[in-house]
């Protein structure tokens, strides 16, 4: 096993502001508002509100004619200095980590990163799950509730989670309004395209998903990333 940090910062651009310049290394882009130029080696590509990519390259953002927020997540070595992955000489920008978490990863896998969005009708229920591997999550509309070994927490518009994958959870949602969140997680590669949930009660596996998946992007990692 190896240990890895997720991170998930809140990214700002002003409208106009100079290019920002990342370095190598495994990361999701979601375009919270707003929308920015992705510009690389092998060409640019542009991201509006609610797209999102996943890379291992270096990369420009280039921010547009209007204000973005960008959800970035960062897949680090275990000891991570978060100041390495703010954005960097880019004093017209702001970087926020929102949330940090240490997971274990077998080494034996080739692992996929995915980000995708995730919605609920008002009321709708994730029944007791697991996923085959961690992420972070991040509430993009709506009220969601996280039980999970014993304990309960209630996440609001922009609230961050993490969740080990391999822990069941439960998760209803506010019948005030539809839910939706955010995703990046790692999975084993030979997730690509397909589902991870796992229902975990008997009883429960013939109901169907009130939620709706949207994968918006995802890559198999290099090795030895």
């Amino acid at each position: 096993m190896t240990q890895r940090t997720l991170l998930l910062f809140e990214d700002t651009l002003p409208a106009g502001a100079k290019p920002v310049y990342l370095p190598a290394g495994a990361r999701a882009v979601y375009v919270r508002s707003g929308s920015v130029d992705v510009i690389g080696d092998d060409g640019s590509r542009f991201l509006w509100e609610g797209a999102a990519l996943v890379a291992g390259k270096e990369a420009t953002l280039a921010a547009g004619d209007e204000d973005t927020v960008l959800w970035r997540w960062e897949l680090a070595d275990g000891d991570a200095d978060e100041r390495d992955f703010r954005f960097r000489s880019a004093p017209e920008a702001d970087s926020t980590l929102k949330l940090r978490a240490a997971f274990d990863f077998d080494d034996r896998y080739t692992w996929l990163m995915r980000c995708d969005t995730v919605r609920f009708p008002a009321g709708g229920t994730a029944l007791t799950h697991l996923h085959q591997g961690p992420g972070i999550r991040v509430v993009l509309d709506g009220e969601i509730t996280i039980e999970t070994e014993g304990t309960s927490a209630t996440h609001l518009p922009g609230d961050a989670w993490a969740e080990q994958g391999v822990l069941p959870v439960r998760a209803p949602t506010t019948e005030r309004r539809p839910t939706t969140f955010v995703r990046c997680f790692l999975l084993p590669k030979q997730n690509k395209g397909v589902s991870s949930i796992r229902i975990v009660e008997p009883e429960d596996r013939a109901k169907p998903n009130t939620q709706k998946y949207r994968v918006l992007a995802e890559q198999v990692l290099a090795s030895g990333t």
